[in-house]
């Protein structure tokens, strides 16, 4: 088994170098850090994680909590994660946390002194309150926060704007009566995104309508389940938005079983454009996020904090949306490019409902 002299004599540097290169140190140029990680590799070497935990006080390991780890959207938010982390030379440790606040700092308790760093992605609204104790003695990256959160760092999805431009877009294709499937109750994405429809609606001079929205889980059964609600009303939509383009499927699913053609009859486009959207029949029209870099950009923040603990500085960044218009909405299809940059947070906009 290589040692740590064998990788510092085929890198051509010294042994505290190489040592410098795995503890992270700030002093190491990026250069010497690429030769020295490349040297590593071709040798086999593995640092002593055990020994060097109780030296220098870390783990090399960021703990990730998400509310599930199922489907398109957080497998994405996963592989930027799992890349960023690898280039820096971190390890992951992945879980879900399905319920309350209370169950949520549990779980981050057992992850205390276990790793480096968290990735948190808590949507119920009063999350965020209950990890500041926490993030005062860990870095904690919060995703989706809703809001800015003092200690701890931030990234969050242009929910309102992407929701505020696909109805926009739709009422431009000369929709007035717009459905929408929201998300659960407490969820600030679902919130978000409601009111970005909401506002919408009323810049064109259409009163949003409680007749007119109904609510799902986020998952497929959710989105078939209200399409039933919605062609029970009096007057028949024509176009749905819908939160999240899980339900989406749901959605055209009910919709071509009760033999409604889409988009002749109703228009549909959805939230988040996961792989499956443009293999449904039709494709799915739907906002676009870039979730792996959401994940990337996440384990960068916790290197950073990493590297600069004494900081309290702290860093809240809101993630782009685009349009992906496909044939379910009936509109020209525009293919828009990836946003690859990120900008400060704006403030949403508050309800008057």
């Amino acid at each position: 088994m290589a040692t740590i002299r064998d990788v510092a004599r085929e890198a051509g540097v010294s042994i505290a170098t190489v040592s410098r290169v795995f503890n992270d140190s700030t002093i190491v140029s990026d250069e010497t850090v690429t030769i020295v990680r490349a040297v590593a590799a071709r040798l086999n070497y593995w640092p002593n994680g055990v020994a060097r935990s109780l030296i220098t006080n870390r783990t090399q390991a960021f703990g990730v909590l998400l509310p599930d780890i199922y489907g398109d959207f957080f497998s994405e938010v996963i592989r930027g994660l799992d890349l960023a982390a690898r280039r820096h030379g971190y390890h992951l440790m992945v879980s879900s946390s399905h319920a309350d606040s209370g169950a949520l700092l549990g779980a981050l308790r057992s992850m205390s002194g276990r790793v480096d760093g968290m990735v948190v992605m808590a949507p119920d609204v009063d999350a965020p309150a209950a990890i500041r104790g926490f993030a005062t003695h860990c870095p904690v990256v919060l995703l989706n926060p809703g809001q800015a959160v003092d200690e701890c760092d931030t990234i969050s999805i242009a929910n309102f704007d992407g929701a505020h431009e696909m109805v926009g877009h739709l009422v431009g294709l000369g929709h007035r009566r717009i459905a929408m499937v929201r998300g659960p109750e407490q969820n600030l994405d679902a919130e978000q995104r409601l009111q970005g429809y909401r506002t919408a609606l009323r810049e064109a001079g259409i009163a949003p309508g409680e007749e007119l929205e109904t609510i799902g889980d986020f998952t497929e059964p959710s989105g078939y389940e209200a399409v039933a609600r919605l062609l029970g009303r009096p007057t028949r939509p024509t176009a749905i938005f819908v939160g999240n383009d899980h339900m989406a499927i749901g959605v055209l699913s009910a919709l071509g079983e009760a033999g409604i053609r889409v988009p002749d009859e109703i228009a549909i486009a959805g939230f988040d454009d996961i792989a499956m959207a443009r293999f449904t029949s039709p494709p799915l029209s739907s906002v676009r996020v870039n979730t792996a870099l959401m994940g990337e950009r996440a384990i960068e923040l916790l290197v950073r904090a990493r590297r600069s603990p004494n900081s309290t500085a702290r860093q809240h960044e809101l993630l782009p949306t685009s349009l992906a218009i496909r044939s379910s909405c009936g509109g020209r299809v525009v293919r828009l490019p990836n946003p690859a940059r990120l900008r400060s947070p704006a403030p949403l906009p508050s309800t008057t409902d």
